[in-house]
């Protein structure tokens, strides 16, 4: 053993014999073989524990490259549950197709509304089958299970479930957004919550003349007017002698051009013992209204009775009994004759393309229309 030490020790260090640079060449060559063997190995174990994930990527998608058991619950809930059509956890009402896919409200109604305007019937963006409010129900075990998955505060980025969430942002979070009491005589700041008690012990507002004060007391009093305007003007109207209000229907119809549009019309109806008919249309008739995101309704009123002489009225529409459609009430006026038997198309004052998605997703759109006959 000794002996063949030595052999091996002289063979390390005496580089001078034929024999010793033949051991220092397999001995290169070895280390360079094992040397190959570990990368191999670090490639192997790189492969199996998965691609190292791209630092550019948002955190939330970096966090969800784990697939499998590694993932969190509520990460691997989160696709489960999600709208197939914006991919987003649904916020209210969730419904689901005939096979069982998920649609969230605003989704549904999007659809809905789309295959009105195109004139086609709506289908199911995974299975293409037919979807209509008859033919989907709502998924009640899947909103109970988003409304318990946790998700961040935009406030305080505390983790809170959702069916909470509403209620710690508005009363409970001590960073949420508020404002000055004295908002009102014209401060202006807005902070945390936390930060309101400090602000409005220092708030310089309160300590201001009464002339510093008129500006902006006479613009609250603007606003005021103008919305006590139209009340009193609601108000003026009902002490009209000859009031007549109906409940009307829009059905949906098509023109006879090459390319169609959709319109709604709704049958004749009996108020103050004349014939109308009123029709509505998107967008003002625009060529293409399915490609826009902003979408509005405007209406006329008709008189199909002949007249002996003119006949003012002031009219307004407002949302039906059972609907849920908000709209804010305007007072339109036109003197109707022989000649002048129709009015221009007025918008039909609903608050957001949101609200017109509903009407437009409805099968048709029921309305309440008040027509006062102006007395001379």
């Amino acid at each position: 053993m000794s002996s063949l030490e030595e052999r091996d020790v002289g063979v390390a260090v005496a580089p001078s014999s034929s024999s010793a640079g033949l051991g220092v060449g397999a001995v290169g060559a070895a280390v360079e073989a094992v040397a190959g063997i570990a990368a191999m190995q670090e490639d192997v174990g790189i492969r199996r524990e998965g691609p190292e994930p791209d630092q550019d990527e948002p955190p939330k998608k970096r966090l969800k490259i784990p697939g499998g058991e590694s993932g969190k619950l509520e990460e691997r809930l989160y696709s489960v549950l999600c709208c197939t059509v914006c991919l987003d956890l649904p916020k209210a009402s969730v419904y689901q197709c005939t096979n069982g896919h998920l649609m969230c409200a605003g989704c549904f109604i999007h659809l809905l509304a789309d295959s009105r305007l195109k004139e086609e019937q709506a289908t199911c963006p995974n299975c293409r089958c037919e979807i209509s409010k008859n033919l989907c129900c709502r998924n009640l075990a899947v909103e109970k299970a988003v409304s318990e998955l946790p998700t961040e505060c935009t406030f305080c980025l505390k983790q809170f479930p959702r069916s909470s969430l509403e209620r710690h942002q508005k009363e409970e979070c001590q960073d949420r957004v508020t404002q000055c009491k004295y908002k009102r005589i014209g401060c202006p700041w807005q902070g945390p919550f936390h930060e309101l008690p400090a602000h409005e012990s220092e708030c310089s507002h309160p300590t201001k003349t009464g002339t510093e004060l008129m500006g902006i007391l006479g613009e609250m009093d603007q606003n005021h007017r103008r919305d006590m305007q139209l009340y009193n003007s609601i108000f003026s109207l009902l002490c009209y002698e000859k009031i007549g209000f109906t409940e009307v229907q829009f059905r949906p119809y098509r023109t006879d051009d090459f390319i169609t549009r959709l319109y709604y019309e709704t049958p004749r109806f009996t108020v103050l013992n004349q014939t109308w008919v009123l029709k509505a249309r998107v967008n003002d008739s625009e060529r293409n209204p399915n490609l826009s995101c902003k979408r509005t309704l405007s209406f006329q009123l008709i008189l199909k009775s002949k007249v002996n002489s003119a006949l003012e009225c002031s009219f307004l529409l407002l949302k039906g009994p059972y609907d849920d459609v908000r709209i804010k009430p305007v007072i339109y006026h036109h003197s109707f004759s022989n000649d002048t038997n129709e009015t221009e198309y007025v918008p039909l004052p609903i608050s957001d393309s949101v609200e017109c998605n509903k009407l437009l997703a409805a099968k048709n759109i029921n309305l309440r229309l008040f027509i006062f006959q102006v007395q001379k």
